[in-house]
């Protein structure tokens, strides 16, 4: 019983706790605030008999709120029955108020519709003001870009690509921000880096064209850059001697004058010249146009590339150096060719000058150095090749003055040129090789023009011509009447004025070497010493072996280089004078023409003395002694009459020799013809001596005792010249001759020396 009973509580709480589960369930769908489905599935559930059990709650819900709302109809019902009359008594007037209102209406809008027209119309132009205010709005933002924009344009049209590039940077930075929403505005933000690099090949493409017309015009401008500079020093040096009134003063009477005529002459001109050169300076900028170099310059440093446009110019300019630097071949030959060649190496750096000094940074003076120094070693090497092919003096002259002027040129623009000048003096020892062949084929023509005979002067204006030219000084000569002779020959004042034009000549490379006058008189005598020593004596030494040159010409060259040993202190004096340097000063040197003269008299006496004997064989090589002939002539021999005769003429020539020189020649002629009578007696052909022969050869020896017994020439003492015959005649009186002939005592003369006393030698 108790087992049942629990089931049945049980199931009266499930069936309780189902009542109000649906109660809830009604209350939530009535209330419509949660979904239906969970509240739908909490009913439906697995008890049996819910669907039913629910609807009948549900029908029950249902007729509760039906009774509710029959309660409260048949409450308010009355009050709706009223309402119903109430709007059937007044719906007549709504239809006459409808009526009306409908009438009013459309006599309202037919009435606003011209207002509405009116107003529509107000709207349209505010929105078209709006509009257009807006507009001007953005215009007044566009319009700056615009006008930039034409601006750029304009200047590029122009040219003015440095200010375009400055108006990009405006646009970029400033003006198109503003506006950057609008199309065009981005077609100019892509169209500006074309533009940059439009103007970068533009500038640069002007820049090669600027580099092409500098090295075609580098001549030009290096030609008036040297002019300049010549002239200014022309004129400095030309108003240092016109201001120095003792400039000149000791010089020679004649070049004196003539040099003073042409200093007022050049003095005057240069004045001329220089009030000219007021007037239109040229400079590198009137030749060339370097607004390209700054255009290009600006250009790549507003660009960020200013390094690369520096390293792109100055190896540009390196090459074109070496090509200014490179010479023709036929450079040498004409003094154009080297004036050409520095007149493109001054333009060029003329114009790096000018770059340097007018940019900042394009080029430095590191570089510049850099630059001189490798053309430099350039130029030297070029100058030592090409002036080694010059043999002609006035060529190398004026390849030295172009040297100078370059140098002082490109000194003036700062560049160092020490070794350029340092360079002159191997050119000038070229110089002076030149000179000196020059010089050598003037004396040899002046010797082959020579007569070797004294100068004739007719009267005192001869004379005064003579010694015009040359410094001769003899009272003996003066005292005498015209017409007379001088001792020299023509050659010597020739000679003379020769070596002084060698000495100018010399002098005019020894100019504008910015060398002390001490310097300049030491190269001077060195170069005069090496034409004395070497040149002339060479030519000397040659004339004195030449076949033609007789005794005549030899005594004549004796004198002549007498006069001219004597001359020499005058060409000293001649050089001081120039120089301005006393010959008392320690460091001078001496011009050795003593020695020069003295050895080519050395030679000439020598080769007197050579040509006598000579000419003493050919009469003995005529001899024709007949050893066999029974008697004499009864007087000396044909051969030995002329020879004593040609002697004697020879020997009065020998009047104007120095008294040594003359014995000398005279003694060794009597010792070389009795040496020649002796070895023709000592002959070992000849066999046999008739006794007319030793007559005849006896009546030779005496004519040639008796002509040295003459004093053909004047100053031997006692029978010094009979001396010269005594080999001879002791030649029998030692029995030299006793196996050729038996000698007879008569045949030997009482008069001859030593006879007294070995007149018992015969007996044997």
């Amino acid at each position: 019983m108790a087992r049942k009973s629990r089931p049945n509580m049980s199931e009266m709480y499930l069936e309780e706790n189902k009542d109000q589960i649906y109660e809830n369930a009604l209350a939530e769908i009535e209330s419509f605030e949660l979904p239906l489905g969970t509240t739908l599935r909490s009913v439906y559930d697995d008890q049996p008999n819910a669907h039913q059990r629910f609807m009948e709650k549900l029908d029950t819900c249902i007729r509760n709120h039906d009774r509710e709302i029959e309660k409260m109809c048949n409450f308010h019902h009355q009050g709706f029955v009223d309402a119903i009359t109430e709007l059937l008594k007044v719906r007549a007037d709504a239809e006459k108020l409808k009526v009306q209102v409908t009438d009013t209406n459309r006599r309202l809008q037919d009435a606003g519709k011209e207002v509405i027209a009116q107003t529509e119309e107000i709207i349209r132009c505010r929105v078209q003001q709006r509009n257009i205010t807006t507009v001007v709005e953005k215009l007044q933002l566009c319009l700056p870009v615009l006008e930039m924009y034409s601006k750029l344009k304009e200047q590029m049209k122009v040219k003015r690509y440095y200010s375009a590039l400055k108006t990009m940077e405006q646009l970029e930075n400033l003006y198109l921000p503003r506006v950057s929403q609008y199309r065009f505005c981005q077609i100019m933000i892509e169209n500006l880096p074309k533009l940059r690099e439009e103007i970068k090949e533009i500038s640069m493409s002007d820049l090669k064209d600027f580099l092409e017309s500098i090295r075609k015009h580098s001549d030009r401008i290096g030609e008036t850059a040297m002019k300049q500079a010549q002239q200014q020093k022309t004129f400095s040096t030309t108003l240092q001697k016109h201001n120095n009134v003792n400039y000149g003063r000791n010089m020679h009477l004649g070049r004196s004058r003539i040099l003073d005529s042409k200093n007022e002459m050049t003095l005057k001109r240069t004045f001329e010249e220089d009030d000219d050169h007021d007037e239109e300076v040229l400079t590198a900028q009137d030749l060339v146009d370097f607004s390209p170099v700054y255009r290009c310059l600006h250009i790549y440093s507003v660009l960020g590339d200013g390094e690369i446009f520096e390293n792109y110019y100055r190896k540009q300019r390196r090459k074109q150096a070496r090509l200014v630097l490179q010479p023709q071949s036929s450079m040498h030959e004409t003094v154009e060719g080297y004036r050409r060649y520095f007149s493109q190496i001054v333009g060029f750096f003329v114009v790096e000058d000018h770059i340097l000094h007018v940019t900042q940074g394009l080029v430095t003076r590191t570089y510049t150095d850099e630059l001189w120094n490798m053309a430099l070693s350039k130029i030297i090497a070029v100058l030592r090749t090409h002036s080694s092919y010059c043999n002609d003096p006035d060529l190398v002259l004026e390849l030295k003055n172009l040297i100078v002027v370059f140098a002082d040129t490109l000194q003036g623009y700062g560049f160092p040129v020490n070794r350029l000048f340092d360079l002159l003096f191997e050119i000038r020892d070229q110089y002076n090789e030149t000179l000196l062949k020059k010089w050598s084929g003037l004396f040899r023509d002046i010797f082959e023009a020579d007569n070797y005979s004294p100068i004739p002067v007719a009267n005192e204006e001869e004379y005064k011509i003579v010694i015009s030219k040359f410094p001769f000084q003899d009272s003996e000569l003066d005292k005498q009447s015209f017409p007379k002779k001088l001792p020299m020959s023509q050659s010597v004042p020739q000679i003379y004025i020769q070596v002084k034009e060698f000495i100018y000549a010399s002098l005019k490379f020894s100019e504008s070497l910015h060398r002390s006058s001490t310097e300049i008189d030491d190269m001077l005598r060195k170069s005069t010493n090496l034409l004395l020593t070497r040149t002339l004596s060479s030519c000397l030494q040659n004339l004195i072996k030449k076949p033609h040159i007789g005794l005549t010409e030899l005594v004549q060259i004796i004198i002549n280089t007498t006069h001219l040993e004597l001359a020499c202190k005058y060409l000293e004096d001649f050089i001081s004078n120039i120089t301005n340097i006393s010959q008392v000063t320690v460091h001078t040197a001496r011009l050795y023409g003593l020695s020069t003269f003295k050895d080519a008299r050395h030679a000439a006496e020598g080769e007197i003395y050579t040509k006598l004997n000579q000419k003493i064989d050919e009469f003995i090589q005529i001899a024709d002694y007949d050893w066999t002939m029974s008697e004499s002539d009864g007087r000396a021999s044909g051969y030995l009459m002329d020879l004593i005769n040609f002697l004697r003429s020879t020997f009065q020539v020998f009047t104007h020799l120095p008294g040594k020189v003359a014995q000398t020649a005279c003694m060794s002629a009597c010792q070389h013809l009795s040496t020649s009578l002796m070895q023709m007696l000592l002959d070992t052909e000849l066999k046999q001596i008739s006794m007319g022969a030793i007559q005849q050869f006896n009546l030779d020896v005496i004519q040639c005792e008796l002509f040295a017994s003459s004093e053909p020439v004047p100053g031997f003492q006692g029978d010094t010249l009979q001396l010269a015959f005594i080999d001879l005649r002791q030649c029998w009186l030692c029995g030299q001759l006793a196996p050729k002939v038996a000698l007879s005592p008569k045949i030997i003369p009482d008069s001859c020396p030593k006879v007294k006393r070995k007149r018992h030698l015969y007996d044997i």
